[in-house]
């Protein structure tokens, strides 16, 4: 099975969880993979900012799909570590992730985590780095 933006696309609109957030795949392959999503009102917390765990969830897509690109499609998060840098605040989220280290069973990925304002200035907000397994019948 080719590894494509299209495959990628059509494993992220499988996943009712990323359809209700509105994720979107924009880069897939070469060890890498982003994803961004808009901030809506909903998607904050108290204080206005984005909320930690729509930073975590995007992490962990963002670097599943990173690792699936050197595993194959059949992957699953082994575990993954954020860092939460400054409160997100802005109009898109973007996650950008990449295989620091992959062998035949698992893959070592990191990803930075940006807000994006109405002006297109970007802040970085986190980093996180994770395991992906490869899922073997």
């Amino acid at each position: 099975m080719e590894l494509t933006l299209e495959l990628a696309e059509k494993v992220l609109a499988s996943q009712p969880f990323s359809v209700l957030l509105g994720t979107r795949v924009v880069a897939f392959g070469d060890g890498g993979a982003v994803l961004e999503l808009n901030v809506r009102d909903d998607l904050r917390q108290q204080n206005g900012y984005l909320h930690g765990g729509v930073l975590a969830y995007a992490a962990d897509n963002a670097i599943t799909f990173a690792g699936g690109t050197a595993l194959g499609p059949a992957v699953l998060t082994g575990g993954f570590t954020i860092t939460y840098l400054r409160p997100a605040a802005g109009a898109v989220l973007r996650a950008e992730a990449r295989v620091a280290h992959a062998s035949s069973r698992q893959a070592t990925c990191t990803c930075e985590l940006f807000v994006r304002d109405e002006h297109g200035d970007t802040t970085l907000c986190a980093i996180a780095q994770g395991t992906v397994i490869a899922v073997r019948a």
